[in-house]
């Protein structure tokens, strides 16, 4: 388990590298992926409308508490919970994956991951 301190709304960064948009919406904050899965826009810049968190770049719309997208089914944000210890807030993002092998790696890429 990987426990990142939330410090405000913006981006936060794992040691793996892994990165995640932290916004609040009606007094609860929420953890998502850092990057719109549609074409890359940086969700820390985008805001947030009856729920639903915008992509400031082609204004794709993801639900914050799913993940789910209104636009387009086949993309989806991970959504990561927020815990609370000693009175300071985290965003409880798992354990990195698990590296692929070469293999593995060439049939993602050959489906477009």
């Amino acid at each position: 388990m990987t426990l990142l301190p939330i410090t405000g709304p913006g981006r936060l960064v794992a040691d793996d590298g892994r990165a995640f948009a932290v916004v609040e919406h009606e007094g609860r904050w929420h953890v998502v992926d850092a990057d719109c899965p549609h074409n890359r826009g940086p969700l820390e810049h985008g805001w947030v409308r009856d729920g639903l968190l915008v992509c400031p770049s082609h204004w794709y719309r993801f639900d914050l508490r799913t993940g789910e997208c209104d636009v387009s089914p086949q993309h989806r944000l991970g959504v990561y919970p927020v815990v609370e210890r000693d009175g300071v807030r985290y965003a409880d993002v798992g354990d990195p994956p698990a590296a692929l092998s070469w293999s593995e790696r060439l049939r993602a890429h050959a489906r477009g991951e």
